[in-house]
Formats: C-alpha cells, structure tokens, sequence
C-alpha cells in the first residue's frame, strides 16, 4: 500500500513528516513558501493518520517511506520532522544515510529516550480517556499538552480535527497491528542535522534534543523561547522562513 501524499513543485527534494497528534495538513503553513522558494516538497500520511488507514499487515514506518521515495523517483532529500516525525526521520537517515542531505527537527521523539514519569503519566491518561470512549477528553489533553501559547484558536481547532481524526481511523480495524520495531544506531545518521525544542515543551523533549546534538556526528541544538511542542504550527511563517535558512545554509556548504 502506498500511504497517502501530495507533491508539489519541483527542484530539490524536501520531505515534511508529520506529528503523531497531527497529519500532513500540520505543514500547510509551510508548504507553499518552500514550493515558490524552488524546492520539490513531499509530505504524507503515516498509517492511521490523516487519510492512511491501518494497516492489515506488518508494517514498518521507515519501509513505507523508503518505498514512497522509490515510488515518487526521490533518490535523496533533505528530511523535516516534527515530534514523532522527527523520531522517523532521524531512524530513516541512520538506516539510509545516502539518502538524506539534511534533518532539520522540531521537538523529536527519539528510539534511545527513556520516558519521565511525567510523560509515561501522560501517555496512560491517553490511553485511558480513548479505550473508555472519551475522545473529547483526549483531545483537549493532547491540545492543552502539545501547543504552546502561541497558538491562536484556529490553531487548536486544526489540531482538534487532526487528532480527532487519527482517534478515529486507529479506532476503526478490529485487530490493532502496532508498526514492526526496527533497531538502528542513530550515530549512523551523518547527514547535517539542526535540532529544534521548545522552551514551553515538556522537559523530556527539551533533553532529547540536548542528547541528540550531543550523540549526532554533525547536529546543533537551537531552544525555541516561543515554542510549545508543535512549532510549525505555532508559528507557520517563522518556520518556514526558519526552514529556508536552514536548506539555504545547508546547500551553501
């Protein structure tokens, strides 16, 4: 199955992977001034997100996009994340570092990270409001939670929608069948890497980031002091232009 996706432009090839509280529709903000700026721009559904049902195979998130890129002839790209997007990309350039020019971050989730009680708390919360039908409830959880105070109401309603709607699709199939876990070594992951955190996020995103730019052979960590978890949604425009400046200073090299 090749998950949902939309492409537009044409030039290099930036890939945007999305939140798992969001869907693709998280980049609009930067969508089209990466498209007029000259880049090919790719972003897409994982499964159970935005319009990518289930899965009803194993499955691997780092398979799929591979074989996205195959499909779509994208033989290298500069790499965007955002939260569990982030943690995607930065295991696909440890198992593929030939493919990714750049990884530039946004408050990622890491492979290596052990969670605080604080976060493993959250995610039972989750948990427990879902599987007792209180979607409502994780929903306002996962907003108050991810979004910083930055964000405007039409940006906690379009996270409302995303999240709600990945509740629902991942509620839908009888059998729930959990993406396949891939070991890597993130030191593999040689590409040029800028990592974002947010000054407002949860603290065990603030330290993945420090860690990450410690472990990576080639990363810089940069704090955000506006940000919650979620900044291309917080800021659309500051992000893109952060992200121009980003692919900019990378093809200077």
């Amino acid at each position: 199955m090749t998950i949902t996706h939309e492409v537009a432009g044409s030039g290099p090839a930036v890939v945007l992977l999305h939140s798992s509280v969001c869907d693709r529709r998280m980049w609009d903000g930067q969508w089209d001034a990466l498209r007029e700026a000259g880049y090919r721009v790719l972003r897409c559904d994982f499964r159970g997100f935005g319009e990518t049902p289930c899965a009803d195979r194993p499955y691997d998130n780092l398979t799929d996009l591979a074989e996205l890129l195959d499909g779509l002839g994208i033989e290298r790209a500069a790499l965007v994340g955002s939260s569990f997007g982030g943690r995607i990309a930065l295991q696909f350039a440890a198992l593929h570092p030939g493919r990714v020019g750049s990884l530039t971050l946004f408050c990622p989730g890491s492979p290596d990270h052990r969670p605080s009680a604080e976060l493993e708390a959250l995610d039972d919360l989750e948990v427990d409001l879902v599987e007792s039908g209180r979607l409502d409830e994780a929903v306002e959880l996962m907003v108050r939670t991810w979004l910083g105070p930055d964000a405007d109401e039409a940006t906690r309603a379009k996270v409302r929608v995303m999240q709600r709607n990945a509740y629902e699709v991942q509620l839908a199939p009888e059998t729930e069948i959990s993406p396949t876990r891939v070991e890597v070594d993130l030191r593999a992951a040689v590409a040029p890497t800028l990592v974002y955190s947010g000054a407002h996020d949860l603290d065990d995103f603030r330290r993945i980031a420090a860690d990450l730019a410690a472990l990576l052979p080639d990363a810089e960590h940069r704090e955000l002091p506006w940000a919650g978890h979620l900044p291309p949604l917080e800021r659309p425009a500051e992000t893109a232009e952060l992200l121009l400046t980003r692919l900019a200073e990378v093809a200077g090299r």
